[in-house]
């Protein structure tokens, strides 16, 4: 692993009626838009399916990284994430996310080792773990013509 701090770079570029193209350097472009509930096409990721989705596959990415630290054997692990998105006086904001995780794991396996490792890769997702981060804006308006 490398020394933090870590850097992360997403660019975000669209036209004034189409979906977003959401690029970063050596990945595919991601095609986004806003979600049904608001106004959206709901046929691509919004970023609230993002920001879900990436609850989802934090948990799923620290879990692997625990048990493989604890040398605990597992076959399979399915997450499924819904984050509840409400109005807290006046702003938009998700309130909760419910994470719910089917792990199968060998015969003879402890189910309370488990239940622990499920638990310690919820408290260590880096995702949930930064929702209260600050976010600051340098903006630019260019006039064209």
């Amino acid at each position: 692993m490398q020394d933090f701090p870590h850097h992360y770079a997403v660019s975000a570029t669209t036209a004034a009626e189409s979906n977003v193209t959401l690029s970063s350097q050596g990945l595919d472009d991601l095609s986004t838009a806003g979600p049904p509930q608001f106004g959206g096409p709901g046929d691509v990721w919004s970023p609230e399916t993002l920001l879900v989705g990436a609850v989802a596959d934090c948990f799923v990415l620290s879990f692997r990284a625990i048990a493989r630290a604890a040398r605990f054997e597992w076959e399979h692990l399915s997450c499924e994430a819904v984050g509840t998105l409400d109005k807290i006086e006046r702003v938009t904001q998700f309130t909760k996310f419910d994470v719910k995780a089917e792990l199968t794991v060998p015969a003879g396996s402890s189910e309370e080792k488990a239940h622990k490792l499920l638990e310690k890769a919820e408290r260590s997702c880096l995702i949930t773990n930064s929702m209260t981060a600050p976010s600051t804006l340098e903006a630019e308006v260019r006039i064209s013509g």
